[in-house]
Formats: structure tokens, C-alpha cells, sequence
């Protein structure tokens, strides 16, 4: 169930086609948060006065975290650096009728904070669009309203500081602050000045990247090659329709989105599409009531603490609770499929699950050759294409280059990933901002967060749209070392694993075990 996914989401986003806040708490609620807000309300800052917090990269998931911070009293000192002109949350992906697989309700701020005046339902009523969308009854959003949404409030939110690359985060140790180093850029993405900020936090948000399998990147970075990752999509919809024949390559819901939306637009009998995956079947997402529980703050600590070698072991198991497509999808494209046999014969489509692609090259001048295997029967065989669509997903961007200036206080697990403790916070060793603390970072103190880059200690909730604003107000917490953003202690009906602590001492006869029957 993922809807996402800071910086660009993962899968970050899976779609589909067809606790009350605390008295303590001051919060203004205007019609348009714009108002009543602004840079000339936010605490003074600069080389006396540090930042309490900076976030590196604008996705979905550290504008949650702006806006939630922006309604917390003291104020909070943030900024928030990305390299893009302005928020877009995957542009190429905005298909008609595509909508987000989480309910409305997991926006940038609701589930930590129903009242604050960043919300979903405020969004449209700054836009008098509240009652149109009672009477829709649209529990599911669209994927292009949800990008309106996220721009609206980037735009009206002060301290985000868009075409601004962020280049390193290191340690000062004089100071006891991290520093943030960036480069200012002009419209056309050349650099422009040179900046600095100070602050006692920093949240990293960068999102993932496009993953293209490796058999494919020549093609793929080959210019002129009609070879295209899926968040590429809408830019070369219409180059894709007009070739001859497309293959689609992932088993995903964007695979499933596409191949449909390519179909739908193709003429019967001459539809020339091929749809083929890695997965032993197109496999619909795991979407019942108590399997969305593994994307609640109860599975994501149970997760956490679980060893480092069993979450490795787990995370490959539950790829249908955020890879498989969503079950409407599936039914769209076998209606659309059966559609076309009405009138007798088959479309000119085929769906192939289990297969991997070994090699590809170009043949013929204009077209792309696949060498394909299939891994269960063993056989290998080859497709001649005119085009390829990659809906091959999303890794995390790898964040070495951006910390190297803390390398030597970065704490690594068995497969040298950065470690992350339970409240997001990467673990590093020999930082200290608290004059009054020997033991590192703690509530507080200041530290590196994460966000949606921790999928490998807090499992698949990490990219998810639905944990957004609790992640958010969970670091919020931590910053402030108080409780801005009081979060409820219990959030599934379903209790994962067991209680380890020992059951009342009885005597040792009572605690001799009965067999229930003898061996035969």
C-alpha cells in the first residue's frame, strides 16, 4: 500500500485506474494558510542563531514534515533546500484516471494533526471545491490531484527554497552544529551563488531514483533510443503510440497503468503490445483490512526490532504488499482485453509473467532486439520491439556522496547501509551538540534524520503515503524534545510477535508440561 513516494517516491507512489492535537497547542486556521503566515512570522536565524532544523530534498515527505513544523509552538527555525524550479511529485505518471491507492486522508498532515490548515479537505476549500467533492464521494483521490494538493501548499508555505542543490552535510565540532552546503541555481539549473546553513538537525529526504536493470542501461542511456523509464511516461506517450509495436516491462502498478492506457488507445486486432515480468504472476496487492496493518507505526517498530539478518530475510517475502497491482487495474485491462474478442479473434497482445530479459541491443537500424528467458521453464527465446517502457521501480538514492563529510562518524550494519534507530535517526558516533551530553544524539540534542530511506530497518510502511505525517510528527517530537505531536500508542488490532517478558514464576510442578496424547 505505498503512495510514495519524499523527493520522488519510491514506488514511491502505487495507484489504481477506473488522536486529538494537545490543548497546549496554538494553531491559526485560515482559509488560505498563506494567510496569517509567512517569512516575516518565522523566527530570526542566522550565524548567532543557528537553524533547529533543515531538510534536504521537497517530496512529499519533508513538505509533511515543513508543514507540521510550521504549526509547532516556540516557533521551530527550518529550512528546506531542493534543486528542482518548484514541487512536481512524478509528472510523468499523472494518467487520466489514475488515483492514489491511500485514501484522502493520508495527505501531508492529517493523521497527525485533522486540524491543521495544510490539510487535504482545507486544500479545497481555499479552492470552494468542498462540496463538489462530498458529493463525488471519492475516497481515492486522482494522482493529479494529489500533485495539485502538494503544490499548493508548497507554495504557500514560507522557508522552502526551491532550485537550491544541496552539495555535502558535515560535523562542526567547534560550533556542535551540522553544517549544509549548497549551490544556488538559475532557471536553467547553472549554478548561481554559493550558501551555508547552520542548524542543530537535518532531515534528509532526497527520495529515490528510476531503477533501470542493468541488461537494459545501454539502451537506456543511448540518445535517440526509444528506451523510457516509466516516470517518463506522459513526455513520450505519443512517440510510443505511434510505434509499431511497445513492449512494457514490469510487473508493478505503473506496468499495469501503462500497458492499459497503451491498449485502450490502440486499434483492435492491431494493438502490437507485449507485457512481460520478472514476477510468476500479474499479481494483485495484498489490499484486506488486516494487511494493511503492516503499514501502521505498530508494524514499523515491530520491524525495527527485529535483527538486522531477519529483516534482510523478510523484506524480499512481502513484495505484494507494495509491488503487486491493484485488483480494479488487473479487472480494467482483462475488461479491456475481453473487450476486443467480441466480434471473434484475440487482440495482438501478450502477457508473459516469469520471464527476465538477459541482453538487449538494436537490430535493423530502428528496432530493439530482447534476448528473454523464463526462469521456471529453463527457455530462451527473443523479441524484436520498436519500443520499451520500464516499469522497473524505484531505489533509494544512495546518500554517500551527500554525507561524506561524515563518513567517519557513520555507523554501518552487515551490508554497509547507513544504520537507523528506531525514531529515524541515522547512527553516528563521536557527535555531541549538547554541551551537557558524552552519549551522541538524543531528544532534542540534534541528529540526522531520514525519510524514506530506511526501508532496510523500518520495512515496506517506509515509503508509504499513509505514514507521512506520523513520521513527521515523530522527528517533529524528537527535535523538540517535548511532544508537540502526541501520537497513539496503538494503531492495529493485530499484535506482531510475541511478548518476551517472562510469564509470573510458578512452582515447579506447575510448570511441567501434560502431553495431550502419547505417541503411537
Amino acid at each position: 500500500m505505498t503512495g510514495t513516494t519524499g523527493g520522488t517516491t519510491s514506488t514511491t507512489g502505487t495507484t489504481r485506474v477506473t488522536s486529538p492535537t494537545s490543548s497546549t497547542r496554538t494553531t491559526r486556521h485560515p482559509h488560505t494558510p498563506g494567510e496569517g503566515y509567512g517569512p516575516d512570522h518565522a523566527p530570526d536565524h542566522g550565524p548567532d542563531r543557528p537553524y533547529d532544523l533543515v531538510g534536504v530534498g521537497i517530496g512529499p515527505f519533508n513538505l509533511s514534515l515543513a508543514a507540521l513544523a510550521h504549526g509547532t509552538p516556540g516557533p521551530l527555525a527550518t529550512a528546506f533546500y531542493d534543486q528542482r524550479p518548484a514541487f512536481h511529485w512524478h509528472p510523468g505518471q499523472l494518467i487520466d484516471g489514475a488515483t492514489l491507492q491511500v485514501p484522502f486522508l493520508a495527505d501531508l498532515v492529517t493523521l497527525a494533526d485533522p486540524a491543521s490548515p495544510w490539510t487535504f479537505l482545507n486544500y479545497l476549500r481555499a479552492r470552494d471545491r468542498l462540496f463538489p467533492f462530498y458529493f463525488a464521494e471519492k475516497f481515492h483521490i486522482h494522482r493529479a490531484e494529489y500533485d495539485a494538493y502538494c503544490r499548493w501548499v508548497s507554495e504557500h508555505l514560507p522557508g522552502l527554497h526551491f532550485g537550491h542543490h544541496v552539495d555535502t552535510v558535515r560535523w562542526n565540532p567547534e560550533r556542535r552544529l551540522f553544517e549544509v552546503d549548497f549551490t544556488q541555481l538559475d532557471a536553467d539549473g547553472e549554478a548561481t551563488a554559493l550558501g551555508r546553513a547552520h542548524t542543530r538537525n537535518v532531515v534528509l529526504g532526497v527520495g529515490t531514483a528510476p531503477h533501470v536493470p542493468e541488461p537494459l542501461r545501454p539502451l537506456a542511456d543511448a540518445p535517440d533510443v526509444p528506451v523510457i523509464h516509466s516516470a517518463d511516461y506522459l513526455a513520450h506517450r505519443d512517440t510510443l503510440l505511434a510505434a509499431g509495436h511497445v513492449t512494457v516491462i514490469g510487473s508493478g502498478q505503473s506496468g499495469a497503468e501503462i500497458f492499459l492506457d497503451l491498449l485502450r488507445a490502440r486499434p483492435a486486432g492491431a494493438e502490437r503490445l507485449h507485457w512481460l515480468a520478472r514476477t510468476e504472476a500479474f499479481a494483485p496487492m495484498e489490499y484486506s483490512k488486516l494487511g494493511l496493518e503492516h503499514f501502521t507505526p505498530d508494524y514499523t517498530q515491530y520491524f525495527h526490532a527485529l535483527p538486522e539478518q531477519a529483516r534482510a530475510e523478510l523484506l524480499p517475502l512481502q513484495w505484494q504488499l507494495h509491488k503487486g497491482i491493484d485488483a480494479e487495474t488487473l479487472a480494467a485491462v482483462h475488461d479491456e482485453l475481453y473487450r476486443r474478442t467480441l466480434h471473434g479473434g484475440w487482440p495482438d497482445a501478450v502477457l508473459t509473467p516469469g520471464v527476465q530479459v538477459r541482453t538487449a541491443g538494436r537490430v535493423a537500424g530502428t528496432h530493439l532486439e530482447l534476448h528473454l528467458e523464463h526462469v521456471r521453464q529453463g527457455t530462451r527465446s527473443r523479441l524484436t520491439t520498436e519500443a520499451v517502457v520500464l516499469a522497473t521501480g524505484y531505489r533509494e538514492r544512495p546518500l554517500d556522496h551527500l554525507l561524506a563529510g561524515l563518513e567517519p562518524h557513520l555507523r554501518r550494519d552487515f551490508a554497509g547501509r547507513p544504520r537507523v534507530d528506531a525514531g529515524y535517526r541515522l547512527v553516528l558516533d563521536g557527535i555531541d551538540s549538547d554541551p551537557d551530553s558524552s552519549s551522541g544524539p538524543a531528544a532534542g540534542s540534534g541528529a540526522v534524520y531520514v525519510q524514506n530511506a530506511e526501508r532496510h530497518t523500518h520495512g515496506v510502511g517506509t515509503p508509504d503515503l499513509g505514514l507521512a505525517a506520523w513520521r513527521s510528527a515523530a522527528i517533529l517530537n524528537s527535535v523538540t524534545g517535548k511532544e508537540p505531536y502526541p501520537l497513539p500508542r496503538r494503531t492495529a488490532f493485530t499484535t506482531f510477535g510475541l511478548d518476551a517478558r517472562e510469564a509470573p514464576s510458578l512452582p515447579a510442578q506447575s510448570r511441567k508440561l501434560t502431553p495431550l496424547a502419547e505417541n503411537v
